[in-house]
């Protein structure tokens, strides 16, 4: 089947196809920001076809092409090899992309499409050692079994790495997400695990990975996950995270709105922000676009968000809060959304309108 062209960028109301993806693919809730590592059941989901059915006690994970020794792997086996657990946010890369104007149709997530997690397996390298890649690899494909249509073209989710990237030691084959098995919708039994990636590297449901010598041509390879500023454009691949943060909005909420509003007096503000690119170094905190340096907690990790707080003392009305951080890398997070074709990697400022009684 031919590949269809992009679906163009809208304005207005959301479709019911981006209403249908909106209930199929849940963001964390902002008041999970709270929790350093965030439970399995608040964390975000970005499923793209359907979940497959998976037989942990029959699951095989074969990796070939240009090795010297092919594997097939039981789970049972891999769980006897020496494991490792780390800290890792993982962020969707069209995490914002409800927030750009005109939008690009997909999942319209606001600002949720981001968590983390305690993941546990065996680091893919040993994995490579083990099966020998040959010198003339130039990619890593990483397939999982859950299967559809996009672009109109039929194909298993995968994507690829370089030999360089693939051969991180914290690169993970995970069957453990914070310390219980994953769930079916996070993986089961077996998903790859990238950290400071965008989430679309950790391939989920993985069953093979084949060592090959061109550029992989994949749908989610070649054809998504690309910066464009315009349709059309080859574009800039997604890779690493780009800075980001959020604050959990204070007092409580609107129902349908979800607007906020809190008693005057001093109010104790919690956040938390990332990046791929390097560790957070600041964050700043504004309260009616007066922005100030707020606290920063310890660091979690290589691969974690950084915990940060600030103090506010709220008077009565309606005042606007906003957070943005900063890494040591030199970026910074901007203002405005900065547009892109598809709606990836939106890190503008979290601005959150709070009433004040």
């Amino acid at each position: 089947m031919s590949a269809e062209k992009r679906r163009p960028p809208i304005v207005g109301r959301y479709t019911e196809a981006e209403l249908a993806l909106a209930a199929r693919n849940s963001g964390m809730p902002l008041e999970a920001l709270r929790y350093d590592v965030t439970p399995a059941g608040l964390h975000y989901l970005l499923i793209h076809f359907d979940i497959p059915q998976a037989d942990a006690a029959g699951w095989r994970l074969a990796i070939a092409g240009l090795v010297e020794q092919p594997l097939s792997l039981a789970l049972e086996e891999l769980k006897r090899m020496p494991a490792k657990t780390l800290r890792v946010t993982m962020e969707c890369a069209g995490n914002g992309r409800g927030q750009m104007s005109p939008r690009y149709p997909s999942v319209p997530w606001l600002e949720e499409g981001v968590s983390t997690a305690d993941w546990t397996g065996v680091p893919l390298v040993a994995l490579l050692r083990q099966a020998r890649l040959r010198p003339s690899v130039r990619e890593i494909v990483f397939s999982g079994t859950d299967r559809g249509i996009d672009r109109g073209i039929e194909h298993a989710f995968a994507r690829s790495l370089a030999p360089r990237e693939a051969l991180n030691e914290d690169v993970l084959v995970a069957w453990e997400m914070n310390g219980q098995p994953l769930a079916p919708q996070h993986g089961a039994p077996l998903r790859l695990v990238v950290p400071r990636w965008y989430g679309m590297a950790s391939v989920k449901w993985l069953s093979r990975i084949e060592a090959i010598d061109r550029a992989f041509d994949g749908v989610q390879q070649a054809l998504s996950y690309h910066f464009r500023a315009a349709a059309g454009e080859p574009g800039v691949p997604c890779t690493l995270m780009r800075v980001n943060s959020l604050m959990a909005p204070p007092g409580i909420p609107d129902f349908y709105s979800r607007s906020r509003r809190t008693h005057a007096g001093r109010v104790e503000i919690r956040g938390r922000a990332w990046s791929g690119h390097g560790a957070i170094r600041r964050v700043e905190f504004a309260i009616d676009g007066n922005w100030h340096d707020a606290a920063l907690d310890a660091q979690q990790g290589d691969h974690a968000w950084r915990g940060w707080r600030a103090s506010w003392d709220a008077t009565p009305g309606e005042h606007q809060l906003a957070c943005r951080a900063s890494d040591t890398a030199g970026n910074v997070q901007p203002l405005e959304p900065v547009w892109d074709a598809t709606g990836f990697g939106n890190n503008s400022v979290q601005r959150v309108q709070v009433e004040v009684t």
